[in-house]
């Protein structure tokens, strides 16, 4: 199993002002492991930024721990306001890269990058020289004496990427890093993120409130809402579970049902699943007629993945069996609970008894458990 690089335990951050008491982290357990790339979304006010702020202490949590890389930050942090010297060289580990760059408009492209080494002591030879590097790994080579207003904000980005780099972290925290940016430069962003994920193994935890992000970088993902980690799991994981929330946000798909006497499905492709023509399959086999109310289909880390809601006619208890089909074919299936009828099917069903009874869904799964490597 791969070790987490990055754990929170019942993390908790709760505001005082006055008489007033707002919770914006209420529990939060976290564990990203080494080398990959996970993501946290959520809307505006569901605590992700309060949680990253809080995984290199630049919040303090009002209780719960953090740990990086084997290290307890908040057991380093002490009681005061500044951090301490165990804290300070603990997150010379940790590169940070914020949503509005931070760079200082009075140095140049290579002064801002060798900020951070400056802080740490190092020599002006060897800063410069890990300055140049680091500007050529994210194609800015050229723009060593320009300064920050003389960039656009892609470059801005990659500057801040490179300083954030400095001190050759093996964690890199970015907190809404492309929500800045267009749809091109937000895709080169990331394209460099992941980039260096794989050159450098960096582990990288990310902050975001845009579904494509996920889809385009991330090996894990969760879902926070008022504070909490409401889903989470690998992204693969996510994709295959019916009734995913953020399954259903990465891949929408809707559509309602056209009358009273009918069967909303949502199926899930993946595997061989998702190039067998397992619908019209169906069809032919049981003679029925199906309309398909939505679909997505995409490819994710080299494999295809699909979702479809489908509509069959009659009742939920007059479709157990085409129902039963379609998990035998290998697809995730869920049926849509707009009607009372309409349960959730949570267990095989067999496809040569008409007559069998649906099994009764339980309470929605909210979390899904990482599987172990």
């Amino acid at each position: 199993m791969d070790a987490s690089v990055i754990t929170t335990t019942d993390l908790r951050k709760v505001y005082r002002s006055r008489d007033r008491e707002v919770t914006a982290l209420d529990g939060v357990d976290l564990g990203v492991r080494e080398g990959e790339v996970y993501g946290v979304v959520g809307r505006s006010g569901a605590g992700k930024s309060t949680l990253i702020r809080c995984v290199n202490l630049l919040e303090r949590p009002t209780s719960g721990t953090v740990e990086v890389a084997g290290r307890d930050l908040t057991a380093l942090a002490g009681r005061s306001d500044r951090a301490p010297a165990a804290l300070r060289a603990a997150r010379a580990g940790i590169g940070m890269v914020f949503q509005h760059f931070n760079l200082l408009s009075s140095r140049t492209v290579q002064d801002n990058v060798e900020l951070p080494l400056e802080i740490l002591g190092v020599s002006g030879r060897a800063r410069a020289r890990k300055a140049g590097e680091l500007l050529d790994l994210v194609g800015l080579s050229d723009k060593a004496r320009a300064y920050p207003a003389q960039l656009s904000g892609g470059q801005k980005q990659r500057v801040g990427i490179a300083r954030a780099l400095a001190g050759d972290p093996k964690v890199l925290l970015s907190d809404e890093a492309t929500s800045a940016l267009d749809p091109e430069t937000t895709r080169s962003v990331l394209r460099l993120l992941r980039d260096l994920n794989r050159q450098l193994g960096l582990t990288v935890l990310l902050i975001t409130h845009e579904m494509d992000v996920v889809k385009q970088v991330c090996d894990s993902a969760a879902l926070m809402k008022g504070g909490r980690v409401v889903e989470s799991g690998t992204v693969a994981e996510l994709l295959a579970t019916p009734g995913s929330e953020l399954a259903g946000e990465l891949f929408p798909v809707g559509g309602q049902a056209s009358g009273p006497d009918r069967t909303v499905v949502d199926l899930t492709f993946h595997g061989d699943s998702a190039t067998r023509p397992v619908i019209s399959q169906l069809a032919r086999t049981y003679n029925v007629d199906i309309s398909i109310l939505g679909a997505a289909m995409e490819t994710y880390d080299g494999r295809q993945i699909g979702r479809m809601r489908i509509e069959l006619p009659g009742r939920f208890e007059d479709n157990v069996v085409p129902i039963g089909y379609l998990r035998e074919q290998g697809l995730d299936v869920a049926v849509v609970p707009d009607a009372p009828e309409a349960v959730p099917v949570t267990g095989p069903v067999s496809v040569t008894d008409p007559v069998a009874a649906p099994v009764p869904a339980p309470a929605p799964v909210s979390t899904v458990k990482e599987t172990a490597k």
